[in-house]
């Protein structure tokens, strides 16, 4: 193929394969997944790139070869994981490059389905259709482990090397108009053909490219380390983020829901498409903004928001379930650390202001000179170090006094959206739940995931809170996803299931 050639699978190439698939003709179609022949100069490009299930793929045949929270970028000193696509890691000139995801034309809102309609069989048009698959790295086993040990994680369930993906796909906006997303699909390089799949919805970020599936650092730990143990991971990039348009509605549980929903179904379009379908089960976990988006995940799967899917086991890490009873107060008793209080409440107060009636203008919540760069600083293309340095200590010297007497009291707008992402927890799950939380976390309190464990038990499922102990955030992450893994192995072999 030459440079000129698109490296993407186009929704027309899709919408191909799935009518092929329909009319019978499966012997054109292991071709096309074996990428000896294909239908499209298009299909074959990312086969090439993206080798179908074949014995080459089996355990042994690899080739050789990150600021206080998971997904803020690379951590200095550690580099990124081999084969990502950063020059000098021997992967082809421009992968990893913008450009190789949705074919022109096909990354804008308004191409989806209209709000409330799911996806035809096979998700071609609708909610989840996918659009794009770029292959992003290959990493063998020992890659894997490098990648995870440098920043400390526990490697022991590792047991392939993987492949990862960007899979840009339809959603829908907070308003439920159609848009577009984009998330990190990871694969084993070994195992069974049939995958269960992890779910791993991340933590804050304020730029763009930390997403998952476009950073090569922190953000796609989990991702690998899950996938590495014999498991598909669909690690949404939520709306906004990665290569999304628009800005991320920060802390809208509901859009990272139906977000993360079609990402699974998108995934699971790749995974047919690849020769490696995905079982029913989903395994769903997150970290910080990510474990209160996997709580709700949870619920929305028990409550059929997708009926090919069903919700094998839930573990959130340091999760931010109670809003308006735990973390807000925490920002005012010492619970939170004052750098973190006010990194995420102009987070929150700016993404939430464009879905409630928070503030009117700036200047009503914040204090000069911030009212007048505060929105920019949130706009996808700021780094979170950038970012704390431009704003002040404390809460008191960001708000207005009265802002910041409303913070303490909230109501109207603001304790509308409070309210609006509390709650996730008043169910009762069907599938074990774990919660995963330490003491020593100034940036989630620990009262986070006990008042979330009371809630379900009220609805009648006992979920453990598991302290992690006197750690911090990014260290009660790197304690509890290694122990999360081990116990989706067990779970798996419990039923049956892969690994």
């Amino acid at each position: 193929m030459t440079s000129q050639t698109s490296n993407s699978l186009s929704e027309t190439g899709l919408r191909r394969m799935t009518q092929e698939r329909r009319s019978g003709r499966m012997r054109r179609m292991r071709q096309v997944r074996r990428g000896l022949a294909g239908a499209t100069a298009v299909v074959l490009t990312v086969l090439a790139a993206t080798p179908a299930w074949a014995a080459a793929e089996r355990p042994g045949s690899e080739p050789p070869g990150m600021r206080g929270a998971a997904g803020s970028g690379t951590t200095p000193g550690q580099g990124t994981a081999p084969g990502h696509g950063t020059e000098g890691h021997g992967t082809a000139p421009g992968e990893d490059a913008e450009g190789w995801g949705a074919a022109p034309g096909e990354g804008t809102a308004g191409r989806g389905a209209a709000p409330g309609h799911g996806a035809a069989p096979g998700y071609a048009y609708g909610r989840g259709a996918l659009l794009g698959i770029t292959p992003l790295a290959t990493l063998g086993r020992d890659d894997v482990v490098r990648f995870l040990a440098g920043p400390g994680l526990e490697t022991g369930t590792v047991r392939y090397g993987v492949r990862a993906y960007r899979l840009t796909y339809r959603t829908i906006t907070p308003q439920g108009r159609p848009t577009t997303a984009t998330g990190l699909f990871v694969l084993p390089r070994g195992g069974e053909r049939r995958l269960a799949v992890v779910s791993d919805t991340h933590g804050t970020m304020a730029h763009r490219d930390n997403a998952p599936s476009v950073t090569t650092g922190l953000g796609r730990l989990a991702p690998y380390l899950h996938a590495s143990a014999g498991r598909a991971v669909a690690a949404p990039d939520y709306l906004g983020l990665g290569r999304g348009p628009g800005r991320h509605p920060y802390m809208d549980t509901a859009s990272a829901v139906t977000a993360s929903v079609d990402m699974l179904r998108a995934a699971r379009t790749a995974g047919k498409l690849m020769g490696r379908p995905l079982t029913a089960d989903v395994y769903a976990t997150g970290f910080s903004q990510g474990g209160q988006v996997a709580m709700a995940l949870g619920r929305a799967l028990r409550n059929g928001a997708e009926p090919h899917f069903r919700l094998r086991a839930l573990a959130p890490v340091s999760g931010p379930y109670d809003l308006e009873g735990a973390e807000l107060p925490g920002l005012f008793d010492g619970s939170v650390n004052d750098e973190s209080a006010v990194f995420y409440m102009s987070y929150f107060l700016t993404a939430q202001n464009r879905l409630h009636p928070v503030y009117r203008h700036p200047s009503e919540a914040f204090r000069a000179p911030y009212a007048s760069r505060i929105e920019r600083l949130f706009d996808g293309r700021h780094q979170e170090d950038d970012i704390v340095k431009a704003l002040p200590r404390t809460l008191e010297q960001l708000l207005t006094p009265e802002f910041y007497e409303r913070v303490r009291h909230p109501g109207g707008g603001l304790l509308a959206a409070l309210r609006a992402q509390d709650g996730n927890c008043a169910w009762k799950p069907a599938a074990p739940v774990r919660l995963y939380t330490a003491s020593g976390d100034t940036d989630v309190p620990i009262a986070n995931a006990r008042n979330c464990a009371r809630d379900l038990a009220r609805n009648g499922t006992r979920a453990p809170v598991l302290d992690q102990g006197n750690v911090d955030h990014f260290g009660t992450f790197k304690s509890a996803t290694p122990r999360i893994a081990r116990w989706f192995n067990t779970l798996g072999k419990s039923v049956g299931g892969n690994p």
